[in-house]
């Protein structure tokens, strides 16, 4: 079933510049700035005076879907260059003292399970990791980089061949807010 014209609307906030260069969306705000690339024949994107507008004719399933993807996207950059992303992270140690280090753009993890090879894991330069005692936390403006070093630093303490109901020691994400 196809609808006749599909038309999404996203809001503008005051202080945030966005320019569209074909599919390519351009957004700066107070925080700084982000770009993504928006490629699809049938949606259209257009800034008309503080709105932005995603367009599609004879728009199928698929098409609705995709429009929809792409406002999270949109929200998500709007949100990030405004407020940016944070998330946290709980180290928990239970059978080995972990000791975690941020040194420059790296984070290692040393004695974890009694490993005497320390898991290191470079960070991206948009990002900023803090350690405060147990806790760390990451911000930065792109929600995916955010989401992806936070994951990162969660997979460095991945438990193989061990029983997870007894061996729960690792770096744990614990929240994620779209507010820094």
């Amino acid at each position: 079933m196809k609808i006749a014209e599909m038309v999404q609307k996203i809001e503008i906030l005051e202080g945030i510049e966005i320019r569209l260069e074909g599919n390519l969306v351009k957004v700066k705000g107070p925080k700084g700035e982000l770009q993504r690339n928006y490629a699809s024949n049938t949606i259209k994107i257009s800034k008309e005076e503080g709105v932005v507008m995603l367009k599609a004719k004879n728009a199928t399933k698929r098409e609705k879907t995709m429009m929809n993807t792409f406002k999270a996207h949109i929200k998500n950059m709007l949100r990030g260059v405004v407020e940016g992303h944070k998330y946290e992270l709980k180290i928990c140690s239970g059978h080995f003292p972990m000791n975690v280090s941020i040194t420059g753009k790296e984070i290692s993890v040393k004695n974890f399970l009694g490993e005497k090879v320390p898991r290191t894991f470079k960070i991206d330069k948009d990002i900023i990791v803090k350690l405060e005692g147990d806790k760390i936390t990451v911000e930065g403006i792109d929600i995916e980089k955010c989401g992806q070093c936070a994951a990162n630093i969660e997979k460095l303490t991945r438990i193989t061949n061990r029983d997870r109901r007894i061996f729960q020691d690792g770096i744990w994400i614990t929240s994620k807010s779209g507010k820094v």
